[in-house]
């Protein structure tokens, strides 16, 4: 059996590195986890720390307003692979802290579909079913088979399969009444060798027709890569944290008296209403493009908040608070953060 070494706790750690918004703010204590057989180790470390603890994924979906006085523990466990088939399906996990592109396009270039309208998201695999990631008309939920965790308190594994996940629209049991009770130790999706391929939602289809390609697992995997690198900021580049804010759902009786004032407001069918376009809200109360100092609305999507290069999380975080507000004044349509903010 390896031996690994025993958890290193560092001081004072930048989390620069570790967060797509790119502040430059500290963790007291900091840790990583980088394969199992430290888990043992790590969950000791966890339950006796006198402080707040902070799972880490890729750090894609989180604003620091300030320096973290607790343990952020980084996970970053590595892996993919194929645990079963059948005539249908094709069985795929992921290890928590593989990155969640490099996971989707090791099932498209395999040719299995279910995950290809989520390319390029940024993060990591383990923290995909936490919020229910979605795009272009697919949600995680649609394709998730079961994930393995871990819990904090007692040290037991445990499976979770789709039905016990309480999947809603950003939303799952890890962000309500499990929040910060486990450890996703890796996710494992059922995907179709047969695919069913959504081109009908955003640009997809136009992008497909322009490339003259016909719709398939790769083609619109590759579509949606070209949709997002056109519209949103590389994280690499400019700090953010890709959609700021979630798509409110409305009751239909509002969106009517919405749709009569505004005709032009962009919306879509939900679970118990309609779905308005937060980014279309947003743009509409003049926000697009909008900058002060280094903290900005991006220029070609209203829904992404950017961080120029020094801006605190405390300015970002208050022109999110303004654009709330201006929506809310104009729309009375009430905004709330997709992004954990600590």
């Amino acid at each position: 059996m390896i031996q690994h070494p025993p958890i290193v706790v560092r001081q004072q750690i930048s989390l620069k590195p570790y967060h797509t918004f790119g502040m430059e703010v500290k963790a007291r204590d900091f840790a990583e986890l980088s394969h199992e057989q430290e888990l043992p180790a790590m969950l000791k470390l966890i339950s006796q720390y006198q402080g707040p603890v902070l799972l880490m994924g890729g750090g894609s979906n989180m604003l620091f307003t300030k320096d973290f006085e607790g343990l952020v523990v980084k996970i970053s466990t590595r892996g993919i692979e194929i645990v079963e088939e059948d005539e249908d399906f094709v069985y795929v996990r992921g290890m928590a802290g593989e990155n969640w592109d490099d996971f989707v396009q090791f099932c498209v270039s395999r040719n299995l579909g279910g995950l290809e309208n989520l390319s390029l998201i940024p993060g990591n695999v383990g923290s995909s079913p936490i919020q229910n990631i979605g795009a272009y008309g697919v949600e995680i939920r649609d394709s998730f088979y079961m994930l393995d965790a871990i819990s904090l308190r007692t040290g037991e594994f445990r499976e979770f399969f789709a039905g016990e996940c309480d999947f809603g629209y950003r939303h799952s049991i890890f962000k309500g009444e499990l929040k910060g009770k486990y450890l996703i130790l890796s996710v494992t999706f059922r995907l179709k060798r047969n695919p069913v391929l959504n081109t009908s939602y955003g640009a997809i289809a136009s992008e497909l027709e322009a490339n003259g390609e016909t719709p398939s697992v790769k083609s619109v995997a590759a579509a949606v890569c070209r949709i997002r690198r056109s519209k949103l900021p590389d994280p690499e580049e400019t700090g953010n944290a890709g959609s700021f804010f979630k798509n409110p759902v409305i009751g239909e009786q509002q969106f009517l008296e919405l749709k009569q004032q505004y005709p032009a407001i962009a919306s879509y069918p939900a679970d118990g209403g309609v779905k308005l376009a937060a980014g279309w809200l947003i743009e509409q109360c003049g926000w697009k493009g909008f900058r002060e100092g280094d903290a900005g609305v991006h220029d070609k999507q209203a829904l992404v908040l950017v961080n120029y290069g020094n801006a605190t999380g405390t300015r970002i975080y208050s022109l999110a608070l303004k654009i709330i507000e201006s929506v809310k004044e104009k729309f009375g349509v009430q905004l709330e953060p997709e992004v954990n903010i600590y």
